[in-house]
Order: structure tokens, then sequence, then C-alpha cells
């Protein structure tokens, strides 16, 4: 008897000691990970500041949290989970949805790029639908629209970070999913924050109180901030034609193939291959959004009578 339980206590250590090295990996995986995403999290940090622009600056960081709150849950409650039973049950699924996500960052890209280049009337007709709504309505759709192209975001770095942990343990998948979750929004979300308060952060800076080398930094900043902003937006719109098309491209073995190549070509300048990869994937975003505009279009004459509502950020 007394030997049975010794036998089945020494099972439960060497179970515990073999689970305690186990985790001892996931910080290492979580910074691999981390790693693997970053050209997602860069993509994600550009592209969230344009949604408070034009909002009252008093609702920024209010507007920031609600957004990284449900990108959080998101991540946490809705993309992991569904991560973790795809790559169980129906791992070919993955890829797919991936891709249809990536269409809809090349659709919502080009309706920018569109938007940027259409004549007058349009914009006047786009403002005349904004004076009727009011500001909290505004900053609704201005959340809806950010957590909408995060979903596809997020979606692309726990599709990454399952990846990198298909064959651990089950415990170790999901920690370090979670914990990716976690790390990647605060540092988004954090940093985001931090850009859209930096012209408040210059005015302070700017005060008498100050050293006459701090208030001109602080007096550079609020002169710089405008055009960062406006400059971020632009690369905010590149980043989901780019990212798209990637998404897209390397569910597809011949045009993954084709960027790979590229990048290989020129890998004996980095930076060179990572602009001009960027900058094909751009192009290719911007062909697909075109593509899928037009099919939404011929969807709306098939089905009249559904008028959209209209669209903000």
């Amino acid at each position: 008897m007394a030997s049975g339980l010794f036998a089945l206590l020494d099972d439960v250590s060497a179970l515990v000691k073999a689970s305690a090295a186990s985790l001892d990996d996931v910080p290492a995986q979580v910074a691999k990970t981390t790693g693997k995403v970053s050209g997602i999290v860069i993509d994600d940090t550009a592209v969230t500041p344009k949604y408070v622009v034009g909002l009252d600056p008093s609702r920024e960081l209010s507007i920031i949290f609600q957004i990284a709150k449900k990108s959080l849950i998101n991540k946490l409650f809705i993309l992991t989970p569904a991560a973790l039973v795809l790559g169980y049950f129906a791992p070919w699924a993955i890829t797919p949805i991936l891709m249809l996500g990536g269409a809809y960052l090349c659709y919502e890209g080009y309706e920018k790029v569109h938007s940027m280049f259409s004549k007058h009337p349009a914009v006047d007709a786009e403002s005349e639908q904004l004076e009727q709504i009011t500001p909290e309505e505004l900053e609704q759709q201005r959340v809806a629209g950010a957590v909408r192209t995060d979903i596809i975001l997020s979606a692309e770095i726990m599709a990454i970070a399952y990846s990198q942990v298909t064959g651990q343990s089950i415990v170790n998948q999901i920690l370090v999913m979670l914990a990716v979750a976690v790390f990647i929004t605060v540092a988004v979300y954090g940093f985001v924050g931090l850009i859209v308060k930096a012209d408040d952060i210059g005015v302070h800076l700017a005060q008498d109180k100050f050293h006459p080398a701090m208030q001109k930094l602080g007096r550079g900043i609020v002169k710089f901030m405008p055009r960062f902003l406006s400059i971020l937006s632009y690369v905010g719109t590149v980043a989901m034609l780019w990212v798209g098309a990637e998404i897209i491209a390397h569910g597809i073995p011949v045009t993954s193939h084709l960027l790979d190549d590229l990048a290989r070509s020129l890998a004996h300048i980095p930076v060179v291959a990572w602009l001009a990869k960027a900058l094909a994937s751009a192009v290719a975003g911007l062909g697909i959004g075109f593509v899928v505009e037009k099919l939404v279009l011929l969807v709306k004459m098939i089905m009249p009578g559904k008028q959209d509502s209209p669209k903000v950020g």
C-alpha cells in the first residue's frame, strides 16, 4: 500500500516537474511570437490613431481605451478559442478565413485611397451625412470601424501565435496565446495613446516653469504632431493594403513563393528587400480592393432596397 502511494507521489512529482519545465518555455515562445508578428503590430499601431482625428480631444484616451478593451476581449474570448478549436478540428479552415479578412482590409484600404482622389461633391455629400449625426454617434461609428479593422489584424496575430505552438501541450498553447494577446494589446494601444496625447505633452512642456530647452522641445512637439498624425493616416491606409494582400498571398502557394523570391533576390540589402515586398503587396492590395469593391457594388445592384448607413472611419 505504502509503496503504491510512494509510486503515485513520484508520478505526480515527475508530472509537476515536466509541467514546470514546459512553463519555463512560455516567455521565450511569447518573445519569439511577438517578433514574428512585429509587422502586423506596426500596421495596427499606424492604423488606429486616425480613428480619433477630428474628435473631441478630451475623449481621445477614452476612445482608445474602448478600442483596446474590445480588442483584448476579442483576442482572449473569441480569437484564441477559435484558433485552438479550428487548429484541432479543422486546421484547413484557418487560411481561407484569414484570406477573407485580408480581402476586407484591401477593400477598406482601397476605399480610403479612392476617397482621397474623389471629387468635391462626394466629399460634400459625406459632410452632409456627418452633420446629421451627433458627436456620440460619430464616436460610436469610429470605435466600431476601428474594432472591425482590429479584429482582422488580431486574427492574423493569433493565427501566427498558434502556428508557433502547434507541437506543444495544450496548456502551453493556451498560456502563450493569452500572454501574446495581453502583451500585444497593451503595447499597441499604450503607444497609440502616447501618440494621440503627444501634443498635450508638448503644451505642458512648453510652459514657462520649465527650462528653455524643454520649452523649445514642447513647442516642437506641438508643431510636429499634426503633420505626424497626417503622415500616420497615410501609413495606416498603405498598411491595410499591404497586410491584407500579404495575408492573401501567403494563402496561395504561387504568390507566396513570388513574394519570397522577391525578398531573397534583394536579401543583400535588407531594407530594400522589405520595402520592395511591402510595396508589391500594397499595389496588389489596391488591385484586390478594386475588385472587391466592384463585387460589393454588383451585390448591391442585385439586392436593392438595403441602404447603407453613413460609414465613418
